[in-house]
């Protein structure tokens, strides 16, 4: 009885993972924004040999299955997407293929996307099926304000010059698509990044970003403000107005102590010499 005690949770491991050798990599835990696209990166190695009447017969993959919050993803599982079937979520799409490439890209992000995703690999030997562990924990972020920043700080930019502003978010999101604005008037650009330059001073104005599907996204103006040549040439540099400045009080300094030395050397000396 205690043999049959200390059989049951390994035997129950290797029905959850599968042989030795075989195993799942999943990349760290995910949050996304609601309406961005998500792809979990993910490599597999599977049982390449079985053996059979005293020697290795190779194995082929036949099915791969991705399903949420199921330690096993097994027989009639609900799955987000099965290799084997013809109704798969078209949000889940299967960038990865039945050699060693797992990768599963998630668009239009929603809330009901917030799980743990794990995959099951199948081959033609039930000997070589098993569940990838622990998973991947998926968690959303809904109502994200967009946040602009940019490559130059947030000094004044003269004409000429590049900068490239970024549409983020506290949570973590991939291949964003967003909506770029300048004074309110939609720019063509749709990728998180807006690079611009050489700039002019047309470039000048408030830029605000957000999520196409999600308006409450929208970011808070970022002003950028591009300063034209020769914008300068009516203003006094405040650097030469002080060197201006102490250049004279010098110059009094030298005139007073010379007027003093003159004045001390006439009372020493006689009058008709002063």
């Amino acid at each position: 009885m205690a043999v049959w005690d200390k059989k049951v949770p390994w035997g129950f491991l290797l029905m959850l993972t599968g042989a030795v050798g075989q195993s799942v990599n999943y990349p760290a835990p995910v949050c996304a924004v609601t309406g961005s696209t998500v792809t979990l990166l993910c490599t597999f190695t599977p049982l390449r040999f079985v053996g059979q009447d005293g020697r290795e017969v190779s194995t082929e993959i036949i099915r791969v299955v991705w399903c949420q919050n199921h330690q096993i993803c097994q027989g009639s599982t609900p799955s987000v997407f099965d290799s084997s079937s013809g109704n798969n979520n078209p949000r889940y799409k299967y960038l990865g293929d039945k050699k060693g490439n797992c990768t599963l890209q998630i668009t239009d992000v929603q809330k009901e996307d917030e799980a743990t995703l794990r995959i099951r690999i199948e081959a033609d030997d039930s000997r070589a099926h098993f569940t990838g562990q622990p998973g991947v924990n998926v968690t959303v972020s809904d109502g994200t304000r967009m946040e602009i920043k940019s490559s130059r700080g947030d000094g004044e930019l003269r004409r000429g010059e590049n900068v490239t502003l970024y549409c983020t978010a506290l949570c973590t999101f991939h291949q964003l698509n967003v909506t770029w604005f300048r004074d309110g008037h939609a720019l063509s650009e749709s990728g998180p990044a807006l690079q611009l330059g050489p700039l002019t001073a047309g470039d000048s104005g408030n830029y605000t970003c957000g999520l196409k599907v999600n308006v409450s996204s929208l970011s808070l103006p970022y002003s950028l403000q591009v300063e034209e040549e020769g914008s300068n040439s009516g203003s006094v540099d405040p650097l030469l107005i002080a060197r201006l400045v102490f250049f004279t009080l010098h110059s009094v300094l030298i005139v007073i102590v010379a007027s003093v030395i003159i004045k001390r050397t006439c009372l020493q000396g006689s009058s008709s010499k002063c």
